[in-house]
């Protein structure tokens, strides 16, 4: 669906020039993840999130979407456990051989994923992830990729699969001609037309600065805009260099500074389930 067709069907008038997906991504890496994350989207201006299903506290997030409903949550299809000392295997475990590395985790970097992976095996601890968030009570909205592995070659195809298959909307891109684009729009997938993970990279007290410009460079139609909010705490401070940014964000994207911001840019937001509605109000089950 073209995207001035899929603004117009989620009720958006032809004077919106800019909406925003404002996604909290690693809902369900740990603790203080879930705390900031969850926080963000109960006080917005955050919209939607994703779970890390093979995370040590996805438990957790899944306990607070079940107490939440209203959460509007996807998978973050996840393939590769990043940290130095903070580390997690696949849902299948030994089942699926090619995707561990010498130490018994998912690889620390996509390239690693890559270099070894069974896309088979790929594709079902992806189903496997799937599958758990919905066994465990969440209404899934969504699908995208952590760490961006997902739109390599060879995974893409999978992404797009899995996205047909479960019948959900996806991270992913409105690329005018291709032949990829035509297909999804034909069938009802409704695609970005930009986006911007351009989330932690900022030095601390540049977190203003850093985010106001995020926003104003959002283009006109679709956009989506990933933060990664989670609570400064000792568990985040002693996993990740970036607690700093992760915590602005949880205070930007969960606090009146996001949403006067976003406010004075004109950029409206939308969360990532009425997406799923309007698909599978044109996509028949398989």
């Amino acid at each position: 669906m073209a995207t001035s067709a899929t603004l117009a069907a989620l009720g958006f008038d032809s004077s919106v020039e800019r909406v925003a997906v404002v996604h909290v991504d690693d809902l369900g890496m740990c603790h203080d993840a879930n705390v900031g994350g969850f926080e963000a989207l109960t006080n917005g201006p955050a919209t939607c999130g994703s779970v890390m299903v093979p995370c040590p506290w996805f438990p957790e997030a899944a306990e607070r979407a079940r107490a939440r409903p209203d959460f509007d949550l996807g998978v973050h299809l996840t393939l590769t456990a990043e940290y130095d000392r903070y580390r997690w295997g696949p849902v299948l475990g030994a089942a699926v051989p090619s995707l561990l590395d010498r130490e018994g985790y998912l690889p620390r970097t996509v390239q690693g994923v890559l270099d070894s992976a069974d896309p088979a095996e790929a594709e079902r601890e992806l189903r496997a992830q799937i599958d758990r968030a919905l066994d465990s009570g969440i209404d899934v909205t969504h699908l995208d990729s952590h760490m961006g592995t997902m739109f390599h070659p060879g995974f893409y195809e999978i992404y797009l699969r899995l996205a047909r298959d479960y019948r959900l909307p996806l991270f992913a891109f409105h690329n005018p001609g291709s032949p990829r684009t035509v297909a999804l729009e034909e069938d009802g997938f409704p695609l970005f037309d930009g986006f911007c993970a351009d989330s932690l990279g900022f030095e601390p007290g540049q977190g203003t600065e850093h985010n106001l410009r995020r926003l104003r460079d959002l283009g006109p139609g679709l956009n989506y805009l990933i933060c990664h909010a989670a609570r400064a705490g000792e568990e985040l401070t002693a996993i990740t260099a970036s607690v700093h940014a992760r915590d602005f964000e949880r205070r930007f994207y969960g606090g009146d500074e996001g949403r006067w911001a976003l406010a004075a840019e004109g950029i409206a937001t939308i969360g990532m389930r009425p997406l799923r509605d309007l698909l599978r109000n044109h996509l028949e089950p398989r």
